[in-house]
């Protein structure tokens, strides 16, 4: 009989996929030692969404986390998500940057490194796989799922072996999308085995429904291990139920050999957790959408979808947004859609739906993307989209990471000198996010309220109230107003009402997070005056018009509203 071993990811992709990466530190560690006593291979319980999530909404430092889970989980292997050479962001980041951050990772509480390149660019995960080798880690090596007319068996088995020449100790069909059908998976597994030493491991989201069916048609070709979510965290976006599978195999040749009443008991506190967080739980996320089968639209990426067109008050364009993401994946090589490359695809479809034309609008990752600086697309680029968004710009063709000059002491020497910077790890946070890190290391980050309150704040008549209530989606949040640096209501010049001559305006919504002119600055026409950041995409806004900057309406860290005037130009 073979023993399937189960990989549960209620820390870290359930959570992730259903609720927004929003689940607190503080409700993982009071179940975390009951789930060390089921067996799991492993408890992935870090990387991904996690890192970034807890730094920007939650007010936690992910390193923290770690430890703390550490301390908790003494027999089952802690299994963290790296993005190859972006590690837990979303650019390249430099060698040392890389290998501080695995080292830092694997002392402080990981044991089994998943590792994929989105663009199952082996060049970028041959560092990453190294480092980790080098500290006595399980390295899972990771194909990126995806169907097109480029990915075939035959190239996802030559990935698989390039993976095992690199010393991998797994290797990981990461299914993203739930697109794996039983028969290929069954295929893919059955290659695998016989043409590779490795365990395999089939990671899928159940968006399009067909899940269970590939996990057993996974089983009877040979696979080692599922990936799989306790119930209430379970289903749509995320992964089948561990119950289920677990049940299912049991008595026959696959069976887990793991305790149904010890997940029952944690399916009771995770049942709680649900209802905690019920006010964030996506609908969409959380049901079967079979229309993924033609949009290849992962589930994690819905949710996100939705909230961006939220944000930019535009959900009734959700369905042409759809429609547009194939079309935009195609002009791009068919990359896999799985983060980054799923947030590049998807924004840029939202950017040439709302704007009305195609590629009027370009984030700077596109444009990196054009040139070759996240790696080797899977398929040729449109070359008509090319020229229009690089011009004539030859793509890079070396490892994106050569061309980048090591970081860690620049980051380290401005991380002390703004006084941020308590232990090596705070400086790979800086390195990483150096938007909002200095932010949350400086303690001006508020958790991200979960319920909003019974009674409403007092004061609110007051001329200038530093407490609101909010109203987001039909629900009601308390707001605090804390002093961060910015130029105070007083000092800031109000925008004018009226439309003005010469106005350059926001072409979205999101926070100004750099300013590359000042008052009386000569531009010419294209100019880049600031940079936007909106849904996680930074998006530089040119003068539209020679002339002189007359005035500026707004300040870097300031978030804007699309159409919102910045700045005069004359």
């Amino acid at each position: 009989m073979k023993r399937i071993k189960i990989v549960e990811t209620a820390f870290r992709d359930a959570h992730q996929s259903l609720l927004a990466t929003r689940m607190r530190t503080r409700d993982m560690l009071p179940i975390a030692e009951d789930m060390d006593k089921v067996g799991f291979f492993s408890l992935e319980a870090w990387g991904g969404a996690t890192f970034d999530t807890c730094i920007r909404y939650l007010n936690e430092d992910p390193w923290e986390r770690l430890r703390k889970l550490d301390e908790k989980v003494k027999k089952t292997p802690i299994q963290m998500l790296l993005r190859g050479q972006n590690l837990v962001g979303y650019k390249h980041y430099p060698d040392d940057i890389v290998k501080k951050f695995v080292e830092k990772a694997y002392e402080n509480g990981v044991d089994i490194f998943r590792i994929f390149d989105a663009l199952n660019d082996i060049r970028n995960m041959e560092y990453a796989i190294k480092v980790a080798k080098d500290q006595g880690a399980h390295v899972q090596g990771t194909i990126c799922y995806t169907i097109s007319p480029y990915h075939t068996l035959d190239k996802y088995v030559e990935f698989a072996k390039e993976l095992e020449a690199l010393e991998c100790d797994s290797v990981a069909i990461k299914d993203m999308a739930g697109l794996i059908s039983p028969h290929d998976a069954y295929e893919l597994v059955k290659a695998l085995k016989e043409e590779t030493d490795l365990l395999v491991n089939l990671h899928c989201h159940c968006t399009s429904g067909m899940t269970p069916m590939s996990y057993y048609a996974a089983c009877q070709a040979g696979v080692d291990i599922l990936d799989t979510a306790i119930s209430p965290l379970s289903w749509g976006a995320s992964q089948p139920p561990t119950e289920s599978v677990v049940a299912a195999l049991k008595d026959t040749p696959y069976d887990t050999g793991l305790d149904l009443k010890k997940l029952t008991q944690i399916k009771k506190y995770f049942e709680e957790i649900r209802e905690k967080y019920k006010s964030i739980l996506d609908p969409i996320a959380e049901r079967i959408d079979t229309d993924v089968l033609i949009y290849q639209i992962p589930g994690g990426m819905l949710s996100n979808l939705v909230a961006q067109l939220k944000e930019q008050d535009a959900l009734d364009r959700y369905d042409d947004v759809l429609k547009e993401m194939p079309r935009v994946r195609k002009d791009m090589g068919y990359p896999p859609l799985v983060t980054p490359t799923s947030q590049i695809v998807g924004i840029q479809a939202v950017m040439n739906v709302l704007s009305g034309e195609r590629y009027k609008m370009v984030s700077n990752e596109v444009k990196d993307y054009f040139r070759g600086l996240y790696g080797r697309p899977p398929a040729p680029l449109n070359p008509e989209v090319a020229a229009k968004i690089i011009g004539d710009q030859k793509p890079i063709d070396c490892r994106p990471a050569d061309i980048l000059e090591p970081q860690f002491e620049k980051y380290k020497r401005e991380g002390e000198k703004l006084g941020i910077i308590r232990k090596e790890e705070d400086i790979l946070t800086f390195a990483l996010y150096p938007t909002i890190a200095p932010k949350f290391l400086r303690g001006e980050i508020e958790e991200e309220p979960l319920k909003p309150p019974k009674e409403a704040v007092p004061g609110l008549a007051e001329a200038v109230p530093t407490q609101y209530l909010v109203e987001v989606d039909g629900d009601e949040f308390e707001v605090k107003v804390i002093p961060t640096g910015y130029l105070t209501i007083e000092e800031k010049p109000k925008k004018p009402e009226e439309p003005v001559e010469g106005a350059v305006e926001s072409t979205m919504q999101g926070m100004i997070v750099k300013l590359k002119v000042k008052e009386g600055d000569i531009v010419e026409e294209g100019d880049v005056v600031a940079v936007i950041e909106a849904m996680k995409m930074e998006n530089d806004i040119q003068a539209p018009h020679s002339g002189v900057v007359e005035k500026i309406y707004t300040q870097e860290g300031e978030k804007v509203e699309a159409g919102d005037i910045l700045m005069v130009i004359k």
